[in-house]
């Protein structure tokens, strides 16, 4: 019996217990990390090529993402602070903009004052 015991106790760590299914990453925790230089595709040849599908949109009230877009490549370093280049090689992000809201993964919208940029999720 201690036989038995002993070598069910030196076993035991080698048994594989199952790992709980992992959660899938959600859209809004991702959208709040993007900042920098960003690249705004428009063409829907290249919309694979995005990160993400975003609608610009007039109204602040409705917006996912409230954008301010920086001048300066280096003060582009906070949370919905934006760099926006039109070379895409040098973008840390790329986004495709839509036309339909429908479409879109998340909305922008652009303002002119740095302190009122929120992400929003």
């Amino acid at each position: 019996m201690i036989l038995l015991l002993t070598l069910w106790l030196a076993l035991l760590p080698t048994i594989a217990v199952p790992a709980p299914p992992a959660q899938p990453a959600a859209v809004s925790q991702d959208i709040c990390r993007i900042y920098g230089s960003v690249y705004l595709e428009r063409d829907p040849k290249y919309r694979n090529t995005a990160s993400h599908t975003v609608f610009l949109g007039d109204d602040e009230a409705f917006a996912t993402m409230v954008v301010y877009r920086e001048n300066n490549k280096l003060f582009a370093d906070g949370t919905a602070i934006w760099y926006i280049t039109d070379k895409k090689a040098f973008a840390d992000h790329i986004l495709y903009v839509t036309d339909n809201r429908n479409f879109a993964d998340f909305t922008v919208h652009f303002t002119s004052v740095r302190s009122y940029a929120a992400c929003r999720p």
